[in-house]
């Protein structure tokens, strides 16, 4: 164990330039350039870690950091832990809940040595563990040998605490990990848990099976007792201490597989919430086989979701429910037809609900949820199953699909106004296109599909035929301005007829950064509540409809106008200038953003040049799968303001002509698409 615990946590060269505020490669240049930076002390040599106490002293000395934001130094202790980030987490989240629970012993104990500090915590975090989790319980108590290291993260988090509280100190170190490691964990959007236990209703006591990180039980806000089980032993005991500060409600948390190894068997829960793992073979279809919770039927090997389905309901009080994530393959697959038609003559299965792509990981497919109902031992079965789309038309609403394009206002009214008439008189108006009734008896043939879109009665065609004269008309209007937006024949200059061709050399964008002309800005960090200019958005010419994620992170880059923003991923070419209806948006993933000095630079002109056939070629860089665009390669000429506002204008006629030119595109796909509707379903005279 090393002598100055704080002497171990370590940096990388991406935490160095988010301590002092700049890129990455300013951090190479000082490696480079002075000879006293702090030699590595760790990681590889691609990828080096520093001492983060060596780094914060060289950057002082150098004038280059006059105070180290708090959150971001217990970050960095916590990224540098010796024991890892998990192991500094779990450390946090116990002191933490002894600064909420006890603050007079926290405060008692921290001022003392770190030495003593660490032999004195061990008992009393024990109380505290016991008192707000019980036995057995997911969190093990630490030693004082493997606290000695975590004493100045801890007086670093009780300190950041001290600023907000120790619930929104965890979330901000807990998200911030959970967010660097996208591939390592599953998260579930919000949005998409706040659905969830909309649909469960209110519910004193929840259980959730497989809980991950925790985010169904924190959406269940009102609950006196949640429950929680993961196989990962790490996920719950991060999620155990979550739950427990974010709380006041009762925490029993367990590490094991639910299916095989189940930590809450006498349970009867008021409601169960669950985002399970998908398509696992490996679940225990072997050694479970005559398990008593198969009420429904044997699920298959192939049909995991519909032992997390039974296992559920094994868990429900009478007349509880439980809402789980579904793919939509567990809706239609010929190896589950047996236990879904079972669940369906029960009347077990409430509702199905497709959700647009994007609601949660897998983020490219769009999932189901499933509302179930316990059957009260003397209740009739119900004769009708909600099937509802809240994907067609939250989508055509939001442009198109992605989980920065969810319109989740709309997903959640489309979802909620079919449900809570269901639930309240066990039948429901239907919607054409949205929602409907199905009774049981049409579902139960061979198949027992319950895909929703298999089941609705289709929208109706465009509105008829008033609204289709309504587009007819908007698109005279609009080709008619097409026409007179036209520009002129274009008019060769000298060096065209000389056959020079190009132009010459000017400045790049980099250089034009470097001298203070412009900044650059990138997208795709922050959270927030601001709307997301996303790349979508930049190609098709449309307002920002994206959204922030959630959780913690540094603050977004928000527009202003007069911005130019510029995609990097793919071959198209597009540069959008910011208006006033635009400024105030948060700039999106694989978005660059260039912030001219007006006084040096016009938006237009800029933007203009940036979109040239042979500069992007040029600073564009190819690989197997995509084209990337380094802005900083990009050119401009040499040109004074007068000359640059010039060409801006037209530039700026040429932006306007394009997107009279979508918009002509989008309201002619719309009429074509109206008439082919209402010609097929008789809404309209042939």
């Amino acid at each position: 164990m090393p002598d100055n615990p704080e002497s171990a946590a370590e940096v990388t060269a991406a935490g160095i330039a988010r301590l002092a505020g700049v890129g990455r490669a300013a951090v190479s240049n000082w490696r480079r350039r002075h000879a006293d930076f702090p030699a590595p002390v760790g990681g590889t040599e691609a990828s080096p870690s520093f001492a983060l106490a060596d780094v914060e002293r060289w950057l002082r000395a150098q004038g280059k950091l006059a105070e180290v934001p708090l959150r971001e130094r217990v970050w960095q202790q916590v990224a540098g832990h010796p024991a890892g980030a998990v192991t500094a987490l779990v450390h946090t989240g116990c002191g933490l809940l002894l600064v909420r629970e006890r603050p007079a012993e926290w405060l008692a104990v921290a001022a003392v040595s770190d030495e003593r500090v660490a032999a004195l915590l061990p008992e009393l975090l024990d109380g505290v563990l016991d008192a707000r989790f019980g036995e057995p319980r997911a969190v093990g108590t630490p030693s004082a040998a493997a606290l000695r290291a975590s004493v100045p993260l801890l007086r670093g988090a009780a300190e950041l605490a001290a600023q907000g509280s120790a619930r929104q100190a965890y979330e901000f170190l807990l998200g911030r990990h959970l967010y660097a490691n996208p591939r390592q964990y599953t998260l579930t959007p919000p949005g998409t848990a706040a659905l969830m236990a909309e649909l469960a209703g209110p519910a004193e006591t929840v259980l959730d099976p497989a809980c991950g990180t925790g985010a169904l039980l924190r959406a269940a806000d009102r609950a006196r007792a949640l429950h929680a089980q993961d196989a990962d032993r790490d996920l719950a005991a991060l999620t155990a201490l979550r739950l427990a500060l974010n709380s006041g409600a009762d925490v029993r948390a367990q590490s094991g597989d639910a299916l095989r190894a189940d930590a809450h068997p006498g349970l009867a829960a008021d409601a169960v919430l669950c985002h399970p793992p998908f398509n696992e073979r490996n679940w225990g279809h072997d050694e479970l086989a005559y398990d008593p919770r198969w009420e429904y039927g044997f699920p298959a090997r192939n049909e995991s979701e519909l032992a997390w389905v039974q296992h559920a309901l094994a868990r429900l009080r009478p007349g509880g429910t439980a809402v789980l994530l579904m793919p939509p393959a567990a809706a239609s697959r010929r190896s589950g037809r047996r236990v879904r038609a079972d669940l369906l003559r029960r009347g077990a299965l409430r509702a199905v609900i497709a959700l647009p792509a994007g609601a949660a990981p897998p983020y490219g497919v769009p999932l189901h949820l499933w509302v179930l109902r316990k059957p009260a031992p003397t209740a009739s079965p119900t004769p009708e199953l909600l099937v509802v789309d809240a994907a067609s038309d939250t989508q055509q609403a939001a442009g198109g699909t992605g989980r920065d394009r969810l319109d989740w206002a709309a997903v959640r009214a489309a979802v909620l106004d079919a449900w809570l008439p269901f639930d309240k008189h066990g039948t429901a108006p239907a919607v054409p296109g949205t929602s409907r009734s199905v009774p049981v008896i049409e579902l139960l043939d061979d198949d027992v599909d319950l895909a929703p879109a298999r089941h609705l009665p289709p929208p109706a065609a465009a509105g008829g035929a008033a609204e289709l004269t309504g587009v007819r008309d908007r698109l005279t209007t609009v080709l008619r301005r097409t026409g007179e937006l036209t520009p002129p024949p274009p008019v060769p200059t000298e060096t065209d007829r000389a056959g020079a061709g190009g132009r010459p050399p000017g400045v790049t964008v980099g250089e034009l950064a470097r001298t203070g002309a412009l900044e650059l800005h990138s997208g795709g960090t922050g959270a927030g509540s601001a709307p997301v200019l996303t790349e979508h958005d930049v190609f098709s010419g449309e307002p920002p409809s994206g959204s922030l994620p959630a959780g913690p992170g540094d603050e977004p880059v928000l527009l202003r106008a007069g911005d130019v923003v510029v995609p990097v991923l793919g071959a198209g070419r597009a540069a959008r200038v910011v208006d006033e209806a635009t400024a105030g948006a948060a700039l999106g993933r694989n978005l660059q953003l260039l912030r001219p000095d007006p006084a040096a630079l016009d938006p237009w002109f800029l933007a203009g040049f940036l979109r040239g056939t042979a500069n992007q070629r040029q600073a564009s860089s190819y690989t197997t799968t995509s084209t990337r665009l380094d802005v900083r390669r990009l050119q401009l000429p040499r040109l004074p303001l007068a000359e640059q506002r010039r060409l801006g204008e037209r530039f700026r006629a040429l932006a306007e002509f394009e997107a009279a030119l979508r918009l002509a595109g989008r309201l002619g796909e719309r009429l074509v698409r109206g008439m082919y509707d209402g010609l097929t379903d008789g809404a309209i005279e042939a």
